[in-house]
């Protein structure tokens, strides 16, 4: 396994669309290991391909409180979503530090492929919704800051470009 590096807003590559995985073998299974590697430690409680560069439909997430349940989801698909929706505080390994509340549906169905190849089919809501919904926007180009107000992604934007340079 090994970690990875997560790309950081407002990367260019963040808006890169990814595209299906045509075939699950040991090249995908790897990434996942090595996503699931890198999320853990960064911390973080979910991580999609597109953030570490690899702009293919994979998803890592894991919320539970001991980090040993992971959830791969491989070519992702919502197939249905409530009409009610809930706001909740979003944050994101590509924005570290930056956090804002964000309206999205509370429930969702989704279906997806496991790391076996597996189909398989989730009615999801809480953290566990908002944390697919999220994961699903990077595999789309979208980051959570664009669901904010043109002031604050500015204001992000600029603090981003800066902690950039204090780390170079």
């Amino acid at each position: 396994m090994a970690l990875l590096p997560i790309l950081h807003y407002p990367d260019p590559r963040l808006k890169k669309v990814a595209l299906p995985v045509a075939r699950i073998d040991d090249r995908i299974r790897r990434l996942v290991r090595d996503m699931a590697q890198t999320m853990y430690e960064a911390p973080g409680v979910g991580l999609a391909a597109t953030q570490v560069d690899v702009h293919e439909q994979v998803i890592v997430i894991d919320i539970s409180e001991t980090h040993d349940t992971l959830q791969v989801f491989i070519n992702p698909r919502v197939l249905s979503l409530s009409p009610q929706t809930k706001v909740a505080e979003e944050g994101c390994l590509s924005l570290p530090g930056i956090y804002d509340s964000v309206e999205r549906p509370e429930r969702i169905v989704v279906e997806a492929l496991d790391e076996s190849g597996r189909r398989f089919e989730l009615d999801i809501d809480g953290l566990l919704a908002v944390c697919v919904q999220h994961e699903m926007d990077h595999l789309k180009g979208r980051v959570f800051v664009d669901y904010l107000s043109r002031l604050k992604q500015s204001r992000i934007k600029s603090k981003m470009r800066k902690l950039e340079r204090e780390i170079v």
